[in-house]
């Protein structure tokens, strides 16, 4: 029985848990390292007291980039099934974090299957499923039903919930003053202006912060505050409207920080390249070190098909800059939900622009696999070559469908391979060409 109520409050106490431990190990950092960040709040360990199948992951600038992958039903696609295939593709590809989104039906035996059997972290947007959960229209909510929601999810063993705590009554004139091209896109944010518009009434996660605090302590749920006005193009990065929420952010960080509470900060978006690590050292600032999640940036509006690759580009920038978690994009992203093939080829994307990242932050042991490959591929070692890839199933099959004249080489170069050459050249062997 542990005699703590969250992850902050034992760091703060001195005591290395679990949780702390397992995170030390897999980062090759000491345990009191890890301790003393999680105290201060720059590392965050999402982990549920009733998620019992947890495999703890830390999140922080300072280690390994992780990776979060969105999922969940809707009313036009409600395959359960197809989800959870998802959702074990996903782990097994290397995702730390699982989102359930759904927007449809009975969502609670999924969420619950999720925490009972999945060991990544859980995240879910409580406001997404309000409206379902009471089946009643948005307007005729309470802020009691929206805060009974987030408790809900608490008890159902969900690890981190995403609260648009930052928009308030004031975002509102500023959203009509400020002309954006795109308003406002993050979904839950939506749902907030539009209660608040129909009722009058404030935010009632900003104004009920102290409540949801006492749940998210109960359980031990990290609160990640969402960016309702995160720009949704590149036309509307770091305006007025997003860099006021941002400042609002920080306070609420402080508040939870005060109650023991661990947070995350959401962050863009869409944004051009050359405001990414602006913006990065910003949240540092203004949330004082605080974890960065960040969904994307996608740094280019017109790439639909291919936004895991604008998102990738974005992504890398903004590990590098210090954010701490990417939320991946698929091929799908603002056209379908995606398919178990997009989810993959979105999650790949993700990896390799967390990757790029860590080796460029220096993690420990980030550039080990790549040495490994470099080895790998100077000796003509294939099975090794397989086995650092991050898709070495696509890797293998690019191969076999094109084998070339020697093994030692591929069908791009034959004898003209570089590698091969030098191999020779160096052990003094003969160099034969046609």
């Amino acid at each position: 029985m542990r005699n703590y109520a969250t992850q902050m409050e034992a760091a703060r106490r001195g005591i290395i848990t679990p949780e702390i431990a397992e995170v030390a190990k897999k980062e090759y950092r000491t345990e009191e390292e890890i301790r003393d960040l999680v105290a201060k709040g720059q590392i965050a360990i999402p982990a549920n007291k009733k998620h019992t199948c947890l495999v703890p992951n830390g999140v922080g600038s300072m280690l390994r980039t992780k990776i979060n992958v969105n999922l969940g039903v809707s009313r036009d696609s409600k395959d359960y099934d197809v989800e959870m295939e998802k959702v074990m593709a996903a782990v097994n590809m290397g995702a730390e974090a699982i989102m359930d989104l759904s927007s449809h039906g009975n969502t609670q035996p999924f969420r619950r299957k999720l925490t009972s059997e999945c060991p990544a972290m859980i995240g879910t947007v409580p406001v997404y499923d309000s409206v379902i959960h009471y089946q009643r229209d948005l307007a005729t909510l309470t802020a009691k039903d929206f805060i009974d929601v987030v408790r809900l999810h608490a008890e159902d063993g969900v690890d981190f919930v995403t609260l648009h705590c930052g928009i308030t009554r004031k975002t509102i004139e500023q959203i009509k003053a400020n002309k954006r091209k795109m308003n406002i896109v993050s979904r839950g944010g939506s749902l907030v202006f539009a209660w608040m518009s129909m009722t009058g009434e404030e935010n009632p996660f900003y104004e009920y912060f102290d409540e949801i605090l006492d749940i998210c302590r109960e359980y031990d749920v990290t609160i990640s505050l969402g960016d309702a006005c995160r720009p949704g193009c590149i036309a509307d990065a770091s305006d007025v409207c997003q860099i006021e929420e941002l400042v609002r952010l920080g306070e609420l960080t402080s508040r939870a920080w005060e109650r023991d509470v661990q947070v995350m900060v959401e962050g863009p978006g869409h944004m051009p390249l050359d405001q990414i690590e602006a913006n990065m050292k910003l949240q540092s600032t203004i949330c004082k070190g605080a974890p960065f999640y960040v969904l994307g940036p996608l740094v280019t509006d017109i790439a639909p098909g291919y936004d895991h690759i604008t998102s990738a580009i974005g992504g890398a920038v903004a590990a590098a800059s210090g954010a701490a978690f990417l939320c991946y994009v698929t091929p799908a992203e603002h056209l379908a939900l995606p398919n178990v093939e997009q989810v993959k080829e979105g999650i790949i994307a993700s990896r390799i622009a967390a990757h790029a990242a860590d080796i460029a932050k220096h993690i420990p042991h980030a550039r080990d696999i790549d040495d490994k490959m470099a080895d790998a591929r100077r000796s003509f070692d294939w099975d090794t070559q397989w086995e650092c890839a991050i898709d070495p199933e696509t890797a293998k099959g690019i191969r076999e469908a094109s084998r070339p004249e020697l093994d030692e080489s591929c069908s791009m170069c034959g004898k003209f391979c570089a590698v091969r050459s030098m191999n020779k050249a160096l052990s003094g062997e003969y160099i034969d060409i046609l």
